[in-house]
């Protein structure tokens, strides 16, 4: 697997259209079709990826494998940590050890930006993620629900790692 820095809009694109097949995918048992139409349009979108990029200091890694993209993570540097706030992988390339690898990437970033902690937010009925997180020493810190709006809320843990 190759990750490569999100750099043009060709790569923001299929970025898009892979997280559009990706959410629609593994979300359903999660949540209705009517909140993931409405958070991939809201947060997943290429509208929603370019200005977190250009006005809110994300970063978007791509993890390609034969030139395929397979899976993205996204990030964003804070005064002391990392927040990561995706990082999803196609159905076919789940459980080959390669979301570990997108991880590590994060690691590296945040201690190369001299960051102290990595955090997230996780679904509180994702368990298989929170499982994964908790193995790789994430520990939960709290607990929270946000409007995003449209009747719609996150229900999530926040989940971080020290570094």
């Amino acid at each position: 697997m190759e990750i490569r820095q999100c750099e043009n809009q060709e790569q923001l694109k299929q970025l898009a259209d892979l997280a559009d097949v990706i959410w629609h995918e593994y979300f359903v048992s999660l949540l209705s079709k009517e909140q993931i139409d409405y958070m991939v349009e809201k947060f997943q979108s290429y509208d929603a990826i370019d200005r977190a990029i250009k006005e809110e200091g994300y970063t978007y890694f791509l993890a390609y494998e034969e030139q395929t993209l397979i899976g993205y993570m996204g990030v964003k540097l804070e005064e002391k940590r990392l927040f990561l706030s995706k990082l999803y992988l196609r159905k076919d390339k789940r459980g080959q050890g390669l979301a570990s690898i997108l991880l590590q990437k994060a690691v590296d970033y945040a201690i190369v930006n001299g960051k102290q902690s990595i955090y997230l937010t996780c679904n509180k009925y994702n368990q298989h993620s929170l499982d994964v997180y908790h193995r790789k020493g994430f520990y939960d810190i709290d607990a929270v629900v946000s409007d995003i709006g449209h009747g719609f809320v996150m229900d999530d843990y926040i989940l971080q790692k020290d570094l």
